[in-house]
């Protein structure tokens, strides 16, 4: 209920308040809006899929990569059934010069040889600070699964 709060002003400069009910019910869905606010034109922009750049390069958040060749199964697991995986940290300096910081290695040893391996062949443009390359950062998960 929604109480309405009427005003009445009386002969000798009197005001007085009356509380008065009312009976309400809340309205969902498209009857909530009002007319006038679906006659506002919409502008519609075409898709736009940016790979691997910044659309703002002042607001990069970590570098950016050039090429992500992915690990293969070593020849020890190949054929068996694999559910593994492992977590890194990739330091990108200023020069774009990748170090590999392994947080949580896999479970088969081989894998995350494979990883690393796989992981220092990775390129980068360095993050950038405006204008100026900076010391950038970015975690990697890689999860190795076959059937």
């Amino acid at each position: 209920m929604i109480v309405r709060h009427l005003t009445w002003l009386l002969a000798g400069g009197i005001v007085c308040s009356c509380l008065v009910p009312i009976a309400a019910q809340a309205v969902t869905g498209e009857e909530a809006t009002h007319a006038s606010d679906h006659e506002e034109d919409v502008l519609e922009l075409p898709e736009v899929h940016v790979h691997g750049l910044s659309l703002n390069k002042d607001q990069q958040l970590g570098p950016v990569a050039k090429s992500t060749p992915w690990p293969r199964i070593p020849p020890s697991l190949d054929g068996k059934e694999l559910d593994d995986w492992m977590k890194v940290r990739l330091l990108v300096s200023r020069e774009a010069k990748v170090t590999v910081v392994v947080l949580e290695p896999c479970n088969h040893r081989e894998l995350t040889v494979a990883g690393i391996a796989a992981l220092g062949k990775w390129t980068f443009d360095p993050q950038m600070k405006g204008d100026d390359p900076v010391d950038g950062e970015l975690t990697v998960r890689i999860h190795f699964r076959t059937r």
